[in-house]
């Protein structure tokens, strides 16, 4: 950021927001290919309405209240009229069950849900008898008796000011809480996290010192923002008046991205993992192939410079450029000068890959609790395969079992009425993130695994899963891969195919097939995803080695339950859903080598 950020509260955010007058404040995309395009002042005039309505309610500043909706400028409308009557809004991930929702609606106690779509609406209403709700209010045209219409409260009136709400935004304090965001947890019963404005307000302002966004246009909101990402991210663009494009549907981001042309990008992996699949689909064989390849080393030998931030100078780089690194930039729109990872782990490989196409990715690290965001590479401090510095305003130290633990102003409160596990999550004030990290000579900062995802062998070594499986993910073949081996002899990898590739594959190199299941029995297809795990093996210890490969033929997905709503790997589920197998192929290869030893 060109200045420093001097808000306090999100209110603050806001009328900075609002004061910038851009004709183009927020845009969306309407089904039907047309534009709505809305200034500050018909954001004012939406939110100001908004706010009055919820006061008309009889909001209470504290009162819970839900949103249940894909990213669109409704969303951001709906959160600042929270914001500015002190109410707590509680957002939701739209692809949770309807069971899932009545928990957090319940365990909130929100009197009112703003929802998107008559989908989403036909959800609430199954569960309404569960609840504390009082309203509904829905964004689309649906036309039900029990839900009032978001447009006609926004537009009941020409904008003017409101004393009311005004006398309630200015009685907001930056140690009041503006929100309980619930983690979608890979186990166990979902947590609600206690945000502050200032927890928000400080993380911003860690996060973006070494980041010029003021005069970069373009920004897609894709990202869910039911999580703390995206919406942190968002409000850094409110505040530097940047123009946000909202995408509601994820299978949009492409068309989007060639549209808008950002200049920032945040993205979690799968995004970047989809660009590389796309690439290396599309350089199959052949010449495209050998191009690729001579790209990719020139790129190797230029890394310094790439990672300088510095254009390389050299001949065979500019051709590079010309030939291949600016098609794929292309890809992304083809002015992206911010691209930021965040999520999960992007994994060394990747972010090396990116290097070399002249394309360096901005890794970071955070937690909902942290506001998000604990550590993230710029311009400044750039160390590829680690997730950056720690924030000028975040503390971090390794425990002795390699814990990492954190504090700061962006530390949360605690858990929603779970005062418990608020306790054991803290030790002399630091908070215990889960998760095993290392901070190295430089300042660095790189993060291993969960704590509790690492998989102890019956001969009791320890291996972390998710490098390997970011490793394994490289390959275009591979959708998603799960290491298993917790308490057994060995370690070894569950498969779930990229099949649109794989199909491909198998016609190209004769092999006969009806569906997937007969795809995936077929040896020379298991001897191809032997040959890439052998492949990913090679320099790895002993105990670390994948000894079998087990391919399934599903696509793991949020709606079938094996990811989570920010597509991280639900281990348990996996487990458990093909325990049978699992058990099969463990007792298959204890025969085997039972033999070996005889």
């Amino acid at each position: 950021m060109s200045e420093s950020m001097d808000a306090r509260t999100l209110v603050d955010v806001y009328r900075r927001w609002i004061m910038h007058g851009t004709a183009e404040a927020v845009n969306m995309m309407r089904p039907d290919g047309t534009w709505l395009r809305l200034s500050n002042q018909d954001i004012q005039q939406r939110v100001t309405n908004t706010a009055r309505a919820l006061l008309r309610w009889k909001t209470q500043p504290g009162d819970r209240v839900a949103l249940l909706s894909e990213n669109r400028h409704e969303w951001a409308v709906a959160d600042y009229a929270c914001l500015l009557t002190g109410a707590l809004d509680v957002p939701i991930y739209p692809t949770l069950t309807a069971n899932q929702t009545a928990y957090i609606l319940r365990d909130s106690g929100a009197r009112v849900v703003f929802v998107s779509t008559a989908e989403q609406m036909k959800k609430v209403l199954s569960i309404r008898s569960q609840t504390a709700l009082e309203k509904i209010v829905v964004m689309e045209d649906v036309g039900h008796p029990d839900a009032v219409r978001m447009e006609s409260l926004m537009l009941s009136d020409p904008y003017a000011p409101c004393p009311e709400v005004e006398e309630r935004a200015n009685a907001v304090k930056p140690s009041d809480l503006f929100t309980i965001i619930y983690t979608s947890g890979t186990t166990g019963r979902s947590k609600g996290v206690m945000l502050t404005h200032s927890n928000i307000c400080a993380n911003i302002a860690g996060s973006m010192q070494h980041f010029e966004f003021v005069h970069l246009p373009g920004y897609i909101s894709f990202l869910p923002l039911s999580h703390v990402t995206a919406r942190h991210v968002d409000y850094e663009m409110h505040y530097n008046g940047l123009t946000i494009t909202y995408c509601p549907r994820f299978d949009d981001v492409g068309k989007l991205l060639k549209l808008v042309k950002p200049h920032n990008l945040v993205a979690v992996p799968r995004v970047y993992e989809k660009v590389r699949q796309e690439v290396e689909r599309r350089s199959h064989s052949g010449v495209n192939r050998w191009v690729l390849d001579w790209a990719l080393s020139v790129g190797k030998k230029h890394r310094t410079e790439v990672c300088s931030f510095k254009e390389p100078g050299s001949f065979a780089w500019k051709l590079a450029n010309i030939l291949v690194y600016s098609k794929i930039a292309e890809g992304l729109g083809g002015r992206t000068k911010v691209r930021i990872s965040g999520g999960a782990p992007l994994g060394k490989d990747m972010c090396e890959w990116f290097i070399d196409i002249g394309l360096p990715i901005f890794e970071g690290y955070g937690m909902t609790e942290t506001s998000p965001v604990i550590a993230l590479n710029n311009l400044e401090h750039y160390k590829a395969g680690t997730v950056g510095h720690p924030l000028p305003n975040v503390e971090c130290k390794i425990a002795a079992d390699g814990e990492l633990l954190v504090r700061g102003p962006s530390i949360f409160k605690g858990y929603w009425k779970m005062p418990d596990e608020t306790t054991q999550s803290f030790e002399d004030g630091w908070f215990h993130t889960g998760d095993i990290g290392n901070i190295d000579a430089d300042g660095y900062l790189s993060i291993t695994d969960r704590k509790k995802d690492l998989i102890k062998t019956s001969g009791g070594k320890f291996v972390a899963p998710q490098p390997i499986e970011n490793k394994l993910k490289v390959n275009a073949l591979i959708a998603q891969a799960a290491i298993l081996g917790e308490k057994r002899k060995f370690v070894s990898v569950l498969i779930a195919p990229h099949f649109p590739l794989l199909e491909d594959w198998a016609h190209a190199n004769g092999v006969q097939f009806t569906d997937r299941t007969s795809l995936i029995a077929s040896d020379k297809v298991r001897a191809l995803y032997e040959d890439i795990v052998a492949d990913v093996n090679r320099p790895m210890a002993q105990f670390e080695r994948l000894k079998t490969v087990l391919l399934v033929p599903d696509e793991f997905t949020i709606e079938s339950g094996e990811l989570t709503p920010s597509l991280k790997l639900k281990r348990r589920v996996v487990e458990q859903k093909y325990a049978a197998q699992i058990d099969a192929m463990y007792q298959e290869a204890e025969k085997h080598h039972h033999h070996e030893e005889h």
